[in-house]
């Protein structure tokens, strides 16, 4: 008898079914693969895009980013000084003056200096001398300063300590600095991050697989991230760099924790792992989106920064938490759709036959449970205690000085270039080589050579002129005179476009309070000549004026921004309100915290006004994850259970997960205290401490219970709040 045609074809789609199941994960594993395979190599090679220059950070309208612009034209090149301090306990001999001297002008034969090294000048006490060597942009910086050091103190006399200090010095410091971001920084963090998996799962396997989500997703950020910034889309520094590295792994592994949380529970109900797979997709994909895109929202608004350190992390963060997202969604299924069961060795997920399918078993015991019950029996109790709590630790707000902290301060430990400084203060005026720069019409050049010299906070003024041989001629009472030996001719001020250049000698450190106010005083008193105002005290004012400036404007508009997600996730206006109004909570007490510990234990000299930005970036971005984790899930178990019962379903449910996710996003952040760097010291601390706080008491205990209490109006104006379901 022939067989119907009907009886076989029913095959061909199973079959079909079945290669696309081992097809399609195949390929997107092969995809990623490919991706991370180039991302990868990038590692070594992130410094050949990145600036660590403050000036290029500025807004462009600022008066030292129109300085610095203008004063590379005067200067003919692009270059930072270098300033070379010699000193003895004694005082120096004529030999010992003429070898210093011989090699200082050796130094010009080094690749990347500039053509104008200054000879040595000798201090009023005969014990130290000075030289500016000029250091091309376009060169390794940090590489030249080094050579710069080795040649000169291989050349010095016995007894005689060498110094390389100013822009120069402290820019190879910050390099110095961040030049474990590659190496030590991520190596501390997977290493904490495979450690807290495997405590978590117990198992060899799926910490591997969740950690490989992560890197991939990272490897892919980075190849992206890195071409923008080589084509010059993106600006890209040490600090976002740092940054970048820690929050992808961070948010990859939560997203993973989360997915996995959801597959666990699908494996139960559900023999085929490639239907488990689309359960835990299904049931894990709305709060992934909303949580990343919370986080990415919140970077975004970081673009309505004057300060571009800050407008570019925005843009970066935001593809590396993308990039966090989808590899969560599409390499993690697809590794899991691989390894099934396999994964959880040697603790497996046993099926269960009489499972409900899309249900969930609620914990009868353990902690979380026990945690659940408590609630429902004192929540008002609970959440009043807890806000009080809250509320004293954001007291100690009143004690952070976030109003900037010196140049020399940024790099913790050691510093040459600090000691440099300070042993020029000691022979020298405090601002030698990081003059006031002030741009100013020829014409108006003795109306701002006068307040200059009239100024007690200047030194000594000279003017910019090519013909001369030292480059500039000094600027007196009486006029210019001639910088050079008796019968040298007096230069003309070089003019570029009707102005000229002033330079203005700081009798205190560039990076000092005194010569701020220095700054300021001169700004005020030249406004009327049309002068504008540069160098390197005028950009860190400039700098942390535009910080402050983003601060006030960027908080109030990140809260509205993840208000109104919350409203659409959670088809609500109560609940997200009350969620906002905790993470603010949260986040203020972790800033006071953070202000006692900086002031009482690590005497930190203060904090950039970028800090708390920073951390409110991060704490209510990222904070408000757990928020969304636990309340998606109250909301799904109040749609079936009610609301008070759906609040105690949620936290017993989801309350592992979420802790162990941040754990993990606490680990990664507090790896960011490896780099010795002031700026990333604190974000680390208060980013950590914030989401432990966040994790062990917001969402744990003020959330529930402040949701129980209130009961299903919390839903309002949704139809949940009128208990239908």
């Amino acid at each position: 008898m022939t067989a119907s045609p009907h009886t076989a074809r029913p095959r061909r789609p199973r079959r079909a079914a079945r290669l696309l199941r081992i097809a399609l994960p195949a390929l997107i594993i092969l995809g990623w693969l490919v991706a991370a395979s180039l991302g990868g190599p990038l590692f070594g090679k992130v410094d050949e895009v990145s600036s660590n220059d403050r000036t290029a950070y500025l807004p462009s309208s600022a008066d030292a980013t129109r300085v610095q612009e203008l004063q590379t034209r005067f200067a003919g090149s692009d270059e930072i000084p270098a300033i070379i301090v010699a000193t003895s306990t004694v005082k120096l001999t004529d030999s010992e003056r003429t070898a210093l001297s011989n090699a200082v002008k050796s130094t010009a034969d080094i690749a990347g200096v500039g053509d104008d090294v200054s000879p040595a000048l000798v201090s009023e006490d005969g014990k130290a001398i000075q030289a500016f060597i000029p250091i091309r942009t376009s060169a390794d910086i940090a590489g030249v300063v080094s050579e710069i050091r080795a040649d000169l103190q291989a050349n010095a006399p016995n007894g005689v300590k060498v110094f390389v200090t100013g822009p120069a010095g402290f820019s190879a410091d910050l390099v110095a600095g961040f030049a474990g971001i590659d190496g030590i920084l991520l190596g501390v963090t997977l290493a904490a991050v495979l450690i807290i998996l495997v405590l978590v799962y117990r198992s060899l396997l799926l910490p591997i697989v969740v950690l490989a989500t992560s890197l991939f997703a990272l490897c892919t950020a980075l190849l992206l991230v890195w071409w923008l910034a080589k084509w010059g889309v993106l600006l890209l520094s040490g600090q976002t760099q740092g940054i970048l590295f820690i929050l992808v792994i961070g948010a990859a592994t939560d997203y993973a924790l989360l997915f996995v949380s959801r597959f666990r529970e699908a494996l139960r109900s559900e023999h085929d792992r490639s239907a488990a797979v689309l359960a835990a997709w299904k049931g894990s994909v709305e709060p992934i989106l909303a949580s990343g895109g919370t986080v990415i929202a919140g970077l975004l608004c970081l673009l309505l920064s004057d300060l571009k350190s800050n407008s570019a992390l925005g843009p970066v963060a935001a593809i590396g938490i993308a990039f966090a997202m989808l590899s969560a969604l599409t390499l993690l299924p697809a590794l899991l759709m691989a390894f099934g069961r396999a994964a959880f060795w040697p603790r497996r997920p046993v099926f269960d036959p009489e499972a409900v399918p899309g249900t969930t078993r609620m914990p009868t015991s353990g902690v979380w449970a026990r945690l659940a019950g408590l609630i429902r029996r004192r929540s008002r109790v609970i959440w009043i205690a807890t806000t009080i709590v809250l509320a004293i630790g954001t007291a100690g707000v009143l004690q952070l000085d976030a109003s900037g902290v010196p140049q020399s301060d940024l790099v913790l430990g050691t510093s040459a270039a600090r000691d440099g400084q300070k042993a020029l203060s000691e022979h020298f005026p405090g601002g030698s080589g990081s003059p006031v720069q002030v741009v100013v019409a020829k014409d108006s050049l003795r109306d701002a050579a006068d307040v200059l010299l009239a100024d007690h906070g200047i030194d000594g003024v000279t003017v910019t002129a090519k013909d001369s041989p030292s480059g500039t001629a000094t600027v007196t009472a009486d006029g210019i005179t001639a910088v050079g030996p008796p019968g040298t001719a007096v230069p003309e001020p070089t003019v570029v476009d009707g102005d000229v250049l002033l330079q203005g000698t700081l009798v205190a450190t560039a990076d000092s309070p005194a010569a701020e106010d220095t700054v300021r005083r001169l700004r005020a008193e030249l406004h009327r000549t049309g002068a504008l105002v540069g160098g390197v005290t005028a950009t860190a004012i400039d700098t942390n004026d535009a910080s402050l400036h983003d601060r006030a404007l960027i908080i109030p508009v990140i809260l509205v921004v993840i208000m109104l997600i919350l409203m659409l996730l959670l088809r609500a206006i109560l609940a997200p309100v009350l969620l906002i109004l905790t993470t603010v909570l949260s986040f203020g007490a972790a800033m006071g915290v953070s202000a006692v510990v900086f002031n009482g234990v690590f005497h930190f000299p203060g904090a950039d006004p970028a800090v708390p930005l920073f951390g409110f970036v991060f704490l209510v971005a990222l904070g408000i994850d757990y928020n969304i984790f636990l309340m998606t899930r109250v909301r799904e178990e109040s749609q079936v259970h009610g609301t008070r019962e759906g609040v105690r379903r949620g936290l017993a449910i989801t309350g592992g997960v979420i802790t162990s996710a941040g754990l993990v996003l606490a680990s990664t952040f507090a790896a960011l205290a490896v780099i010795p760097i002031l700026f990333l010291a604190q974000l680390a601390f208060i980013v950590a401490f914030g989401v432990l706080l966040d994790t062990f008491v917001v969402r744990s205990l003020l959330v529930p219970a402040l949701v129980h209490d209130i009961g299903r109006a919390v839903w309002w104006p949704s139809k949940l709040s009128r208990g239908q379901r």
